[in-house]
């Protein structure tokens, strides 16, 4: 089967990609064009990897360039998206060209050249603070931020196209991904990262959030398992640990285990607004495992530790600015 991943250069969609030349699969790799001609992370890949990779470098936002993309694959795992939840304070209108506009041209194509499958990534922000816990599938989605509420509309697009052409989607949606890779405008890059660089205060947000924070190779196996399995089909599915932390809990796992010595000082320009705010998320995987069989394969020490290991090399270190504060 051949498959596109837009998103292919990012965090999750770089590890998606060697999991699925792992599988066996036809991969194109949708990149975003840029004049530096980088694919991201892709390329950290190894030469042999990358020649079994079809390179496309557009932008999601250009629908001609998805549908040009899309027209001789099978299925395509749609991850482009704008995620930072910061920047999405004072550039909204870039979100919803992005994550709504873009989701709607991946769809549009897909609906045109009859995919056979169609895997649309959400994310549990769209939840807002938990109402309930674990949460699942039909928790009510709250816009707590304008990169929430763009992928809110985005999973709507997606259902909506679902319901009225049959397009054969599924709404994935992990919870807090994290591993080699990840950029310092997540949490965990940026305590390792301060922390590698030697600095001795940890600058942070608020300490009390809660999370459900999975492996990011265990989201792209449950990315994975969803696609092979036609029930889910018009379905949203979470892809979580059913396990929470706070944020100042894993703060001291993570100095515990690089500096004892360093403290934690909140930085004020990393708190977000009260309302805007997330303050718990705690995800249920009972559809997912039910469905696919998925369980995770990393507890959250190892995860840490081999995020550790990846971060504090110095070949890895060097793609990151830990002097500044990452929106």
């Amino acid at each position: 089967m051949k498959v596109l991943i837009t998103g292919a250069d990012g965090f999750i969609g770089s590890h998606l990609t060697e999991l699925l030349l792992v599988e066996g699969y036809n991969v194109k790799a949708f990149c975003y064009y840029n004049s530096f001609n980088s694919w991201g992370w892709l390329d950290t890949l190894s030469q042999e990897k990358l020649e079994e990779i079809e390179i496309f470098t557009g932008d999601i936002r250009d629908p001609n360039g998805v549908r040009t993309a899309m027209q001789d694959v099978d299925m395509v795992f749609h991850l482009a998206a704008l995620i930072g939840i910061p920047f999405s304070y004072h550039s909204p209108d870039s979100y919803v060209d992005t994550n709504v506009k873009g989701t709607l041209n991946v769809l549009q194509a897909a609906r045109d050249l009859e995919l056979e499958r169609v895997l649309v990534t959400s994310t549990s922000e769209v939840y807002g603070t938990a109402q309930f816990v674990p949460i699942t599938e039909v928790h009510p989605k709250q816009g707590q931020s304008p990169y929430s509420a763009s992928k809110i509309g985005a999973d709507y697009m997606a259902e909506s196209f679902f319901r009225s052409f049959d397009l054969p989607v599924t709404m994935v949606r992990p919870f807090n991904t994290y591993g080699p890779r990840q950029s310092a405008r997540a949490v965990i890059p940026t305590i390792i990262t301060q922390l590698a660089s030697g600095k001795e205060e940890i600058e942070l947000g608020d300490l009390h959030p809660t999370r459900d924070f999975v492996y990011v190779k265990d989201t792209a196996k449950g990315f994975l398992k969803v696609s092979e399995c036609d029930d889910l089909i018009g379905e949203e599915v979470n892809i979580a640990t059913q396990n929470e932390i706070s944020i100042g809990n894993l703060a001291q796992e993570i100095i515990d285990q690089i500096n004892p010595n360093a403290e934690i000082k909140q930085d004020e320009q990393r708190v977000r607004p009260e309302k805007s705010e997330v303050y718990r998320l705690y995800g249920s995987n009972e559809k997912l495992k039910e469905f696919t069989g998925w369980v995770p394969e990393y507890s959250l020490k190892e995860g840490i530790e081999k995020s550790i290991d990846w971060y504090t090399k110095e070949e890895n270190l060097k793609h990151f600015k830990t002097d500044i504060y990452n929106i």
